[in-house]
């Protein structure tokens, strides 16, 4: 919510967030239902089919989030297991295309709910909400892995607003290249090094670099925003 409130307010934005299901929100975006959809959205090419997206402002990770005790340490460990993901996210996707036969559930909630119960053996997650979703467990979760996600993560508008989506990429770049988006970093991932490669927004702003930082043990966002000019 940070980075989107920055960056609206660089675009003369007045911004009121929303809360909504995510298997929802892009329908809702190319619907004109919200004008912005901010949720650690991976830009895929079926996406692309439903809106359009802003330049990547994020890399992301998958967590494998497990009950404390369980032998699965790793992605490559799931096969025949009972994974769940939320439904319509980037992790269905992935557990989709590996042939998993996801559990899909409404909401991140849902999600550790089956882990706490014994109804799931994993979840795969967005690192950073399933790193702290097991740090809130009372020792009842862990996050097991950390796997690199192959795509951005990017801010979402409807296809037929093209004003709308240029105005939020330069204004992406100038929280970029005021030191905004290295803060944000800095404060919300502290110790996470950014891949080799990744160049946030346009990928010609240059930015403060984020401090050099040795990566946590473990290696692989509200859900709604409507921006009103």
């Amino acid at each position: 919510m940070r980075l989107f409130a920055a960056v609206a307010a660089k675009a003369g934005l007045k911004v009121e967030f929303a809360s909504t299901d995510f298997s929802s929100l892009l329908s809702q975006v190319a619907n004109h239902k919200f004008d912005v959809g901010s949720s650690s959205i991976t830009v895929t090419e079926a996406r692309k089919k439903t809106v359009a997206f802003t330049n990547g402002y994020d890399f992301g990770y998958f967590g494998l989030d497990v009950p404390a005790g369980s032998p699965i340490t790793a992605f490559d460990q799931l096969a025949g297991k009972r994974v769940v993901v939320v439904q319509g996210t980037v992790q269905d996707d992935y557990a989709t295309k590996q042939n998993l036969n996801p559990v899909r559930v409404p909401d991140y909630n849902s999600a550790l709910n089956q882990l706490k119960t014994g109804t799931a053996e994993a979840w795969i997650s967005p690192a950073e909400i399933g790193e702290k979703s097991a740090t809130d467990s009372g020792g009842k979760v862990v996050l097991a892995q950390k796997q690199l996600s192959p795509a951005p993560t990017a801010f979402a508008v409807a296809q037929n607003r093209p004003q709308l989506l240029a105005a939020l990429n330069k204004a992406l770049d100038e929280v970029i290249a005021d030191g905004t988006w290295t803060r944000l970093q800095e404060q919300y991932y502290p110790g996470r090094p950014v891949p080799d490669g990744f160049k946030p927004g346009g990928g010609s702003v240059t930015y403060p670099p984020v401090a050099a930082a040795t990566p946590g043990p473990a290696t692989g966002a509200p859900v709604g925003a409507a921006a009103t000019p």
